[in-house]
């Protein structure tokens, strides 16, 4: 199995909008390191026979799979409904038209629901030929077992401020962004992980978003072998994260390879 990082940034990428020059706040991120840029957070999830599973649909999700390759999906995973991970829904009429059918959506019932509400055009049957908007067939799903493409998934709960958001795991690789605390069923879930992404906002307590502490003391709690974190914002500068980051814990990059 192969997973891509498409982006690893948070809600409002890095650099931000603005800074002094108007060409973007880095924060404390050094401007001339490559992987301090992150566009917001997606993966791409390829099984050993090649089917793709595309998680969340950001901003800059044609930009993202230009940037890796990746020229056909094969089914789509909503982590959450938040903007910076649905907003680029409707460049899906591309990845329709690269499989000559409609793809199918997993999520929650309630996540769907409130993506159909904003995009209500790519949720109507599909009149073919062609493709003139996206067009998907919703495959509602709930904490536990889930078959997609082929692949067997779990999914869990996780606490995302006021929100909750669905964590994954497929054998020994899970995936767990925009998340600030997991209970003890999410905790189940886990164990046995080998490999986990895992958001972290900033390197002190945020009322949404885990901390590198934190996510340290859950990847020691858990035994997971290499942590990988995502959904960055402009706190957490590639060469500090290099050298403060406990061992078995390191920053993702846009484009970053996964093979399991």
């Amino acid at each position: 199995m192969r997973v891509l990082i498409l982006g690893c940034g948070g809600s409002a990428g890095v650099p931000m909008l603005g800074g002094p020059d108007g060409h973007g706040d880095y924060g404390v991120c050094d401007p001339d390191e490559p992987r301090n840029r992150r566009t917001r957070s997606s993966i791409v999830i390829e099984s050993d026979e090649g089917r793709r599973v595309l998680v969340d649909t950001g901003p800059e999700m044609r930009q993202q799979l230009l940037a890796c390759g990746i020229g056909r999906i094969d089914a789509l995973f909503y982590t959450h409904a938040h903007a910076d991970h649905v907003a680029g829904l409707d460049d899906i009429r591309g990845l329709n038209r690269l499989v000559g059918r409609p793809l199918d959506v997993f999520g929650t019932r309630a996540v769907l629901g409130e993506i159909e509400g904003r995009f209500a055009y790519a949720f109507r049957p599909w009149s073919p030929p062609g493709f003139y908007r996206p067009v998907l067939v919703p495959r509602p799903v709930t904490p536990g077992r889930a078959d997609i493409e082929g692949m067997r998934f779990a999914l869990f709960e996780q606490v995302h401020g006021r929100s909750i958001t669905l964590g994954l795991r497929i054998g020994g690789f899970a995936y767990s962004t925009d998340v600030m605390e997991l209970d003890e069923p999410a905790l189940q879930a886990l164990r046995g992980v080998d490999t986990w992404v895992v958001g972290c906002f900033q390197r002190a307590p945020h009322p949404a978003h885990a901390h590198p502490t934190l996510v340290a003391q859950w990847a020691w709690r858990l035994g997971i072998r290499r942590t990988i974190l995502t959904h960055m914002g402009t706190d957490l500068d590639w060469g500090w994260m290099a050298s403060n980051l406990q061992p078995g814990v390191e920053a993702a990059f846009d484009g970053m390879q996964i093979r399991l």
